[in-house]
C-alpha cells in the first residue's frame, strides 16, 4: 500500500513536498506598487491577471483510439497525470493571480483535477471544441463567473478572402470582482508547425473585433484578451489585433530582452500575451506591472513560460 501510495503522500501519509513552488519572477507579492514608468496608477480593486500555456494536459483516458509512443494524443498513467497536474498547480499558484487563461487543456477532467489542487480557484470554465484529443482553453478564476460566451463557429476571414474558424475556441468569460466587471478572453491562434498564417491573421483580425465590440458594450468593464497567439511583436497576425489601437498589448512598456515566453530553434520569442482594450471607462492596465514567470526556459514543467500583469476595475456607478 505505501508503494502504491509513495508518488502522492509518503508512507506516513503526508505530503512528501517533492516539488517546489517555482519562483514567479519579481512583482509576485506586490513589490511593483509604483509603476516603472511614474503614472500614477489610480483607484479601483487591483487585478491579477495571467496566461499560461500548460503544455498538453492530456488525461488518463484515449479518446482518440491512438494513444502514447509517437501518436499525437498522450496517455499518461494516473501518477503521471496526478504529477503534471501538481506541477502546475503549484506553478498557477505562485503566480498570485485573480484569473489566469489557460492553453492546451484537454478535457473537463484535466480541468478539474488542476482546480482542485489550487486553493481559492473555485470557479472555472473549458473551453472545450468537442474533437477527440483536442488540447482547449480555459479560464480559472478567484472571482465569481456571471456568464459565458462561445465565438468559435464564427466565419472568419484570411488575408485571400477564403473563410476559415478559430483554431480553438475563443472563450469569453465575465467576472464579477467585488461588485466591478471584468471581462476575459481566453485565446491560443494556430500554431507554426504545418503553418497557416494566413489563419492566423483571420484569428487575430475576428478577435479584434470581436473584443472591441464588447468592449464598446460594456464601457463599465476591465476587457482583458490573451493567450498563446504563437506569433511575436511585429508580426501580421499581431500588427492587426493592434490596429487603429484596438488592443493594447501591455509588455509595450517593458523591455524586449524581458518579453520572451517561448524557446524555438534556440531563439527566444515572446508569443504568450495579453491585451487591454483601452476603449473602456471600468479599467486600465497598471503601467509597468507586466512579468513573464519562467523556470529556464519554460514554466511548472511547461515549454512556455507564464505571462502576468495588473489591472485596476472599477465598481459600477
Amino acid at each position: 500500500m505505501c508503494g502504491l501510495l509513495l508518488a502522492f503522500a509518503g508512507c506516513e501519509g503526508r505530503d512528501p513536498q517533492i516539488l517546489p513552488t517555482p519562483d514567479a519572477g519579481p512583482c509576485i507579492s506586490g513589490a511593483c506598487t509604483t509603476p516603472d514608468s511614474g503614472t500614477p496608477i489610480g483607484s479601483g480593486t487591483r487585478v491579477r491577471i495571467a496566461a499560461f500555456n500548460v503544455h498538453r494536459l492530456f488525461d488518463t483516458v484515449c479518446d482518440s483510439g491512438s494513444c502514447g509512443g509517437s501518436n499525437y494524443e498522450e496517455l499518461p498513467t494516473a501518477t503521471e497525470f496526478a504529477q503534471q497536474a501538481e506541477r502546475l498547480a503549484r506553478a498557477i499558484a505562485a503566480l498570485n493571480a485573480d484569473v489566469v487563461l489557460l492553453e492546451e487543456v484537454e478535457t473537463q477532467t484535466s480541468l478539474d483535477e488542476l482546480q482542485r489542487r489550487i486553493p481559492g480557484f473555485g470557479f472555472a470554465q473549458l473551453g472545450e471544441i468537442g474533437t477527440a484529443a483536442s488540447v482547449d482553453v480555459a479560464v480559472l478564476s478567484r472571482h465569481p463567473i456571471t456568464d459565458v460566451r462561445r465565438h468559435r463557429d464564427r466565419s472568419i476571414v484570411r488575408p485571400d478572402g477564403s473563410f476559415t474558424r478559430f483554431s480553438r475556441e475563443l472563450l469569453e468569460v465575465h467576472v464579477d470582482v467585488g461588485g466591478a466587471e471584468a471581462i476575459v478572453f481566453a485565446a491560443h491562434f494556430r500554431s507554426k508547425v504545418d503553418d497557416d498564417p494566413g489563419r492566423r491573421i483571420a484569428e487575430a483580425t475576428a478577435s479584434r473585433d470581436i473584443v472591441s465590440g464588447v468592449a464598446k458594450a460594456s464601457p463599465g468593464a476591465l476587457v482583458v484578451f490573451g493567450g498563446d497567439l504563437n506569433d511575436v511583436p511585429g508580426s501580421d497576425a499581431l500588427n492587426a489585433l493592434e490596429r487603429d489601437g484596438a488592443l493594447l498589448r501591455v509588455a509595450s512598456d517593458r523591455p524586449a530582452s524581458e518579453t520572451w515566453t517561448y524557446v524555438y530553434s534556440g531563439q527566444r520569442q515572446a508569443i504568450d500575451h495579453l491585451y487591454l482594450a483601452p476603449a473602456t471607462e471600468g479599467g486600465t492596465y497598471v503601467p509597468g506591472s507586466f512579468r513573464v514567470a519562467r523556470e529556464g526556459n519554460g514554466y511548472g514543467g511547461s515549454d512556455h513560460c507564464a505571462v502576468f500583469a495588473d489591472f485596476l476595475v472599477e465598481p459600477a456607478p
